[in-house]
């Protein structure tokens, strides 16, 4: 089952959409107060599009499709469950990722403020 889902992971990480392309140029490599950020990184049963584990810290880029109310449903499933696991997780649409991504990362780092001193 691990090897499945690693090989799920590194697929979705080698056809990311535009908007996920982005805000990984803004997280990686520590660039947000270092804090080190993985890319569609497994939690559980579920492959998030960005997590950052010393945070506890999950964001997700949701296109269009996010939008249906069966990927709705599911998503606020999915978002109990990563919460019940310890984890915050921070929803922000393709739309936001394109046309303001500073305000992401204001939003990661203000939530990292928060949590560590």
């Amino acid at each position: 089952m691990t090897l499945k889902r690693t090989a799920f992971a590194r697929s979705l990480r080698q056809n990311a959409g535009l908007a996920e392309q982005r805000i990984w140029a803004l997280l990686r490599s520590g660039c947000i107060d270092g804090h080190k950020f993985r890319r569609q990184h497994p939690i559980g049963r579920y492959v998030t599009d960005f997590a950052c584990d010393r945070l506890r810290l999950v964001i997700e880029i949701d296109g269009a499709v996010h939008d249906r109310d069966d990927v709705v449903t599911s998503d606020h499933l999915r978002q109990a469950d990563l919460e019940s696991l310890g984890w915050t997780v921070l929803r922000f649409t393709n739309d936001q990722a394109l046309s303001n991504p500073e305000a992401i990362t204001a939003t990661v780092r203000a939530h990292a403020r928060l949590i560590t001193p």
